[in-house]
């Protein structure tokens, strides 16, 4: 059984356990958030698409931890006229292990 889900402008595919980084959200570590966006369930071989999203189907998940991910570099020049711009970035992230599957 798997679901697709829709979190944070991105979406994600996943069954109960997964452990997965997704954008970041406002939630303490232990707690449980429902993601209610779900695009498609399958169950038993059978797939169930949602237009856009499909009724009455939820994602249970345990919020694990907060985090940052790697830097990137982002580094503007233009030649021949000393323009150098240099900046870092570090994207915040939720790490979430997938409970239950409600469909």
């Amino acid at each position: 059984m798997y679901a697709i889900i829709e979190t944070g402008g991105k979406q994600y595919r996943v069954q109960e356990g997964d452990v997965l980084d997704i954008e970041k959200l406002n939630a303490e570590p232990n707690d449980v958030v429902e993601f209610d966006k779900v695009l498609a369930v399958s169950k038993d071989g059978n797939l169930q698409v949602g237009s856009p999203y499909v009724e009455a189907a939820k994602v249970q998940a345990k919020v694990l931890e907060h985090g940052k991910g790697k830097k990137i570099i982002v580094f503007k020049y233009k030649p021949k006229k000393n323009y150098r711009r240099k900046k870092g970035h570090r994207q915040l992230f939720t790490r979430v292990e997938i409970q239950k599957i409600l469909a």
